[in-house]
């Protein structure tokens, strides 16, 4: 692991969900500076001291996520769908230049079942919203935050990568590796409509076996 004064920092918008928490954490676990992002600073700062207290350390800060999104190098969006243009236009200036991460998945509860939205995929509404000054990279969509929370072993999964910038994408992969788990490009943008589809795949595997942590491997690689 390169020293952490050379380690982008990272924001998560939303950070303070299940999902938005374990990537945090193990984001900040592995040396990274991270800041979480919410539409109330006072709920991101709380999120950010029990973070810390699992941790041990004092890593993680807490803002509200305009100004989360302007410290960081990496944004990452852990959204719900209905929160994700509404996230996204409030930092719209803040991410100008840099790598957006988009982790949603356009869920529509309480059913959890597949939804394309208008634009295809949450990530390619992103693209489209934002502009091609920003690199958005789709991941993580299909990560239980059961595995990330758990600092004492690797997540038993891989991670598909997706997006049109091919340095944006190895930047994320390396994200990913901190993680504790192996990431897999998985080709351009378009290809995030079957990522985030998978998730409410996951979602049914996990109900029909009463487990909470179903993941993915993909097979014949190194």
């Amino acid at each position: 692991m390169p020293d952490n004064e050379t380690l982008p920092h990272i924001a998560v918008l939303g950070g303070t969900g299940n999902e938005g928490e374990g990537l945090a954490l193990r984001r900040a676990n592995g040396g990274y500076d991270v800041i979480i992002g919410s539409r109330q600073q006072e709920k991101a700062e709380t999120a950010a001291a029990e973070l810390n207290e699992t941790l041990g350390g004092g890593s993680i800060r807490g803002m509200a996520n305009p100004d989360a999104a302007r410290e960081a190098e990496i944004v990452v969006l852990t959204v719900p769908y209905s929160a994700h243009r509404p996230t996204l236009e409030s930092v719209y200036d803040e991410v100008q230049g840099k790598i957006l991460v988009d982790v949603t998945a356009p869920l529509q509860p309480p059913v959890w079942t597949v939804t394309l939205p208008e634009g295809r995929s949450a990530a390619e509404e992103a693209q489209a919203l934002l502009g091609e000054n920003v690199r958005v990279v789709s991941a993580f969509q299909n990560v239980s935050h059961i595995h990330l929370r758990d600092l004492e072993h690797g997540v038993d999964c891989d991670v598909l990568v997706t997006g049109d910038d091919a340095e944006a994408k190895e930047e994320v992969i390396t994200l990913v590796e901190a993680v504790g788990t192996r990431g897999v490009d998985a080709g351009p943008l378009a290809n995030a409509v079957v990522a985030e589809s998978l998730t409410a795949l996951l979602i049914a595997v996990n109900r029909r076996y009463k487990v909470k942590s179903a993941g993915i491997r993909i097979t014949g690689i190194d």
